[in-house]
């Protein structure tokens, strides 16, 4: 399983451990994610993403998944999430 973000496409970045003796090794610096279960209100069921907790904090902002993903650029966004992105695109067209 890679350590991407599915929402914001985050991922590992590389940099140094320095010591008291200023001795660098190299380290990485892993995103904070989390397993969780996202409302649509559109589609009217969960859906499970592996997301950062900054994606979680931007999807609350932005006043849930739904209108995260209208915003949400598709080269940032994994394959699944994509695949829900247009399965709401879908039933937002159906609604209206």
């Amino acid at each position: 399983m890679s350590r991407v973000c599915e929402l914001t496409g985050k991922g590992p970045m590389t940099g140094n451990n320095v010591s008291h003796a200023n001795n660098k090794t190299r380290r990485r610096f892993l995103p904070n994610l989390n397993d969780v279960t996202l409302q649509s209100e559109t589609l009217g069921r969960g859906i499970k993403m592996r997301i950062s907790a900054h994606a979680l904090r931007s999807v609350d902002h932005r006043g849930g998944l739904d209108k995260f993903l209208a915003k949400a650029k598709d080269t940032e966004l994994s394959s699944s999430a994509l695949k829900v992105k247009k399965e709401i695109a879908k039933a937002q067209a159906a609604q209206a």
